[in-house]
């Protein structure tokens, strides 16, 4: 703004951040923050990579969250020039005119690096959502440190662990935790798609992720299937993205459920209000539920190879988020070999028949939900704020 002192031009310019979502969940987290921030920086100017709920806020997305939605060691091989060609672009876009900061939410193999290249400029950059080096990958701590300022946690023994690691972080909560209920309407979750009050329901959650779908979906209906044999009068539901609506649609209808199970854009957390029970992919999905006090059957299935390469770097028994939480299996746990049809409706099943089991675990997940309850967002822009403050030295 010509003729007025540089000082003013830099109060006056609007405040710009970029943020690199990966996947569905990545979107929800960023969703329920950058509210916050356009009220802490009015005219704030978001960009990146992100989703559809983040667009929807008035985020600019130049690439969308689904060009990074790729899960285990041999899937990330096939789109690798993909991805790091992205990166790579990104990266020199935000070099040519710099934002004020990076905000890399969850994503680390795709942030971490892009962070260290923009911070060795300057940069700011944070790291919502610590990865899970506490149980697997810890050789990751050292990149973490050279990549971030600060990591933004989620959980609350994180910050302790990195910090004794030299970085910098602070929990914030878990966001989904402020805006679930401690309390959900199962019955109003039942009308609303139909259901009587004393029908017993299935989510049925395979993922979001196309390689998900690829390894799950049919493991689930046909769990569905030997379970509707075993209790006729059961009811499925199975939320999911439009892109595999159709694909999965495809699927009730040759292994004769449509009458008996309905496909939901969306949704995932009216069908797990609504759910008696959920079967449901490891990941982001798992700890919805535990906040619902759903019961669940926790399964996971990849490529071999990169079941094999994951499987060594494991440094704990658990790979769900509510039994990593509750260091105990609260729920079952069937992976890869173990991830079978039969296997995966037993185990599903048996919830139904124990109320005392439900209640018990029903008041873990209230001691969980309480614990993981913070005004995530106010944390993270306090945080935030002192990152972008001037030095002395810009004054």
């Amino acid at each position: 703004m010509p003729g007025l002192p540089e000082f003013i031009q830099t109060q006056t310019s609007p405040t710009t951040m970029a943020m690199v979502v990966g996947e569905a969940s990545g979107d929800l987290l960023a969703a329920l923050l950058i509210p916050q921030l356009q009220a802490h920086w009015p005219g704030l100017k978001l960009y990146g990579i992100g989703g559809e709920r983040m667009v929807a806020l008035g985020f600019d997305a130049w690439w969308p969250a689904k060009e990074l939605a790729v899960r285990g060691y041999v899937e990330v091989l096939r789109h690798y020039r993909r991805i790091v060609g992205i990166r790579r672009e990104l990266a020199r876009r935000c070099l040519a005119k710099p934002p004020q900061l990076f905000i890399g939410v969850d994503a680390p193999d795709f942030n971490l690096s892009l962070a260290k290249t923009l911070r060795s400029q300057g940069i700011p950059s944070v790291q919502f959502v610590c990865p899970s080096v506490w149980a697997w990958r810890a050789h990751r701590i050292p990149v973490l440190a050279q990549s971030v300022d600060h990591v933004l946690c989620l959980f609350p023994f994180e910050p302790a662990l990195l910090q004794s690691h030299g970085i910098p972080a602070t929990y914030v909560g878990h966001p989904l935790a402020a805006t679930i209920p401690l309390e959900v309407d199962g019955l109003a979750a039942r009308a609303t798609l139909g259901f009587t009050p004393t029908q017993r329901v299935v989510a049925l959650m395979p993922g979001s992720r196309t390689s998900e779908i690829d390894h799950l979906a049919l493991r689930f209906l046909r769990a569905a299937v030997i379970m509707r044999e075993r209790e006729p009068d059961l009811q499925f539901v199975l939320p999911t993205l439009p892109v595999h609506q159709a694909r999965l649609q495809a699927m009730v209808a040759q292994l004769g459920l449509a009458a008996d199970c309905q496909v939901l854009v969306g949704q995932s957390h009216l069908a797990l209000a609504a759910c008696s029970v959920s079967l449901i992919a490891s990941g982001t999905a798992t700890l919805e539920a535990a906040l619902l006090k759903r019961p669940m059957v926790i399964a996971y299935h990849m490529n071999g190879l990169s079941w094999l390469i994951m499987k060594r770097q494991k440094l704990q028994p658990w790979v769900g988020l509510p039994n990593i939480l509750c260091q105990d299996f609260v729920v079952p746990e069937l992976l890869q070999s173990r991830a079978q049809p039969q296997a995966l409706a037993l185990e599903t099943l048996a919830w139904l028949d124990d109320s005392e089991r439900v209640e018990r675990y029903r008041t873990r997940m209230h001691e969980l939900h309480l614990a993981l309850t913070r005004d995530t967002p106010a944390l993270c822009v306090e945080v935030l704020s002192r990152l972008m403050a001037p030095t002395p030295s810009e004054h």
